[in-house]
């Protein structure tokens, strides 16, 4: 099975082209991404976004996942066993559960931008809070991170991580989730397409 790339929407995710890593594997995203660009597979837990997106007609020809879908409107229920959980864990459990042996997690910066500010590259636009807001709480993230990869043990994660990428010791030490430097993600999908 190709290699997933699940996007987050932090900042750190700007230095990818998306167009080039469509060509390398299936791409999961989140949330607002569906403004700029059609991943593979959409995920989509907060209700509002999650209803507008929906009631754009997305879901009736787009792969997407939300946890209460509108009936006839093309979106898939979210796996039971991730139901609680927030878009952008539950989008690398549906890699995984999609068969990927290699799933990288890029935009997954946990950490606020300069000034201990709100990271999010749909900062200050509907359903998003300001770009001068403090940052969001990543505690639950975390958890459901290091579940997600105990849940499936012989599947390799790699957490891309660029300038704005927070270093979060609880994911240090999980066995099956590689930190990988920005500068070497790009080289690879730029040149060798080794993943």
């Amino acid at each position: 099975m190709t290699a997933a790339f699940v996007l987050g929407n932090g900042v750190s995710r700007l230095q990818v082209d998306l167009a080039v890593l469509k060509t390398c594997g299936k791409i999961y995203g989140c949330n607002a991404i569906y403004r700029e660009f059609v991943p593979d597979v959409l995920i989509s837990t907060d209700q509002p976004i999650s209803m507008a997106i929906q009631n754009t007609g997305y879901a009736t020809s787009n792969r997407m996942y939300t946890r209460k879908p509108i009936p006839g409107l093309g979106a898939h229920r979210v796996p039971q066993s991730y139901y609680g959980y927030s878009s952008g864990p539950i989008a690398v459990a549906q890699a995984a559960l999609d068969q990927h042996q290699s799933v990288y997690l890029l935009g997954f910066d946990m950490g606020p931008v300069t000034g201990d500010r709100f990271n999010n590259v749909y900062a200050d636009t509907e359903f998003y809070k300001k770009s001068n807001s403090k940052p969001t709480f990543t505690g639950n993230w975390i958890r459901q991170l290091i579940q997600v990869t105990k849940d499936f043990p012989t599947v390799s994660f790699f957490r891309v991580q660029g300038s704005t990428t927070a270093n979060i010791e609880d994911l240090t030490k999980i066995k099956n989730l590689v930190h990988m430097p920005m500068t070497d993600f790009l080289y690879r999908i730029n040149n060798t397409k080794d993943l």
